[in-house]
């Protein structure tokens, strides 16, 4: 491999990635509209045509402003490689830093920082724009920035120290500093799973023990069914963010808690909580979470060891327009030009993702039909896909490539088949 070759295959999948995304969304929208007039017959009963044509009107709105992002953000990627923005942000952090541990860790920052930049009137606009036009929008700007400002600080808190260990390892461990890289890092993400209920989700919402008497009674009876174990049954205010609902639960082991949005407490009857809820206790049961780990963490230790390989070849930095540093440690560089250039490469796999996803979707709800009254999943979820505008018409080669659930009219249909065999 060399530069020029590397450049051309780097150049010639992200242009394949653009046209397959333009592709897939220009199918969904035309599907979308194809099917906006009439509700599907199986929820032509439950969902009004008002609420059918709003789903299709919101979900061809996102569609449009990712397809505008995607252009975006390939513009960007340009810019950053072969255009040299990250080698003028590096010779920049250089110069003010010097050499050494304070310029590698500099210049992870100053990507940040300048993608944070890129990113927030997307960010923006999304929520203040798209979402407010279609009433999902409660919140404020002040929450909006004050929410970035705790993000941004709590990722310097926790991340700067992990990217310190990790830049100490690619520079001090050898050969197999990825393999030790992994284990922190695996360390990491559980320690994280560990904290997250207790530690981190506090400081941007507000849980309150679920103080219903009858619905907590028919929680707890419904987790002695199935043999679950939590710390704590609470509500989330969602509300102060959006009207979007949902409920799940974080954690593992003994710090395992369940969490319903208060708009989803408000919406659902008692009886399709408990069956929401037994949709998510069957991810547990089934060892969904357990599995996905460890797809992760597999996955994880063989990007690190892909890492491992290239950092060590000059063509992958001049490839995507980066002279390595002669006086400096090019371990940061690799680190930034790595995640850049991995989505390019591998988004035409992501139906196997959804693959296994959806297939743990469907036993999570037989799971669900088993324990508590499937007609109770079906209604509930009827009441998410009208109240979040979910489309109940999604292109199905679109759906393959971005959504981890099965369309509604798949899902339910199987749901109805175990409902009738019970």
């Amino acid at each position: 491999m060399n530069s020029v070759t590397f450049s051309v295959f780097f150049v010639g999948f992200l242009l394949t990635t653009l046209v397959v995304q333009f592709w897939l969304g220009s199918r969904h929208i035309r599907h979308i509209l194809q099917h906006r007039a009439t509700v599907p017959a199986e929820f032509a009963a439950k969902i009004p045509l008002d609420a059918h044509q709003k789903a299709a009107d919101y979900t061809i709105a996102k569609t449009k402003f990712g397809l505008v992002s995607l252009l975006f953000n390939a513009v960007v990627l340009m810019l950053f490689t072969l255009f040299g923005g990250l080698q003028l942000l590096s010779v920049v952090v250089l110069k003010l830093t010097g050499p050494g541990m304070v310029y590698q860790i500099g210049l992870l920052a100053a990507f940040a920082v300048v993608s944070g930049i890129l990113d927030l009137p997307f960010s923006y606009y999304s929520q203040f724009v798209l979402e407010q036009r279609f009433g999902f929008n409660k919140m404020t700007p002040a929450l909006f920035f004050g929410d970035m400002i705790k993000s941004t600080a709590l990722g310097a808190v926790i991340g700067l120290p992990l990217v310190w260990v990790v830049l100490s390892l690619m520079d001090k461990s050898g050969n197999l500093w990825w393999l030790y890289a992994w284990f922190v890092w695996t360390g990491f993400q559980l320690l994280m799973m560990l904290i997250y209920p207790s530690v981190i989700a506090p400081l941007f919402n507000k849980f309150t023990p679920l103080e219903d008497d009858s619905l907590r009674s028919r929680i707890e009876a419904l987790m002695q069914r199935v043999g679950f174990a939590s710390k704590g049954l609470f509500v989330m205010d969602g509300s102060k963010r959006s009207a979007h609902g949902n409920a799940y639960f974080s954690g593992f082991g003994a710090a395992k808690r369940i969490v319903f949005f208060d708009t989803l407490i408000a919406r659902l009857a008692p009886e399709e909580i408990e069956a929401v809820l037994a949709h998510e206790l069957g991810h547990f049961k089934l060892k969904h979470i357990v599995k996905r780990m460890v797809v992760i963490f597999a996955v994880s230790l063989a990007f690190l060891g892909l890492l491992g390989y290239l950092k060590e070849q000059v063509w992958f930095y001049t490839g995507l327009g980066v002279d390595p540093m002669l006086l400096a440690k090019n371990d940061a560089m690799a680190l930034i030009l790595f995640m850049l250039s991995l989505p390019v490469f591998t988004f035409l796999f992501s139906p196997l993702t959804s693959i296994s996803s959806r297939k743990h979707e469907f036993e999570a709800d037989a799971f669900a039909a088993q324990h508590t009254n499937a007609q109770d999943l079906i209604a509930a979820l009827v009441k998410l896909y009208e109240d979040n505008a979910s489309t109940l018409t999604p292109d199905p080669l679109h759906s393959a490539f971005y959504d981890s659930h099965p369309p509604a009219t798949v899902r339910i249909s199987q749901l109805q088949a175990a409902s009738l065999t019970r």
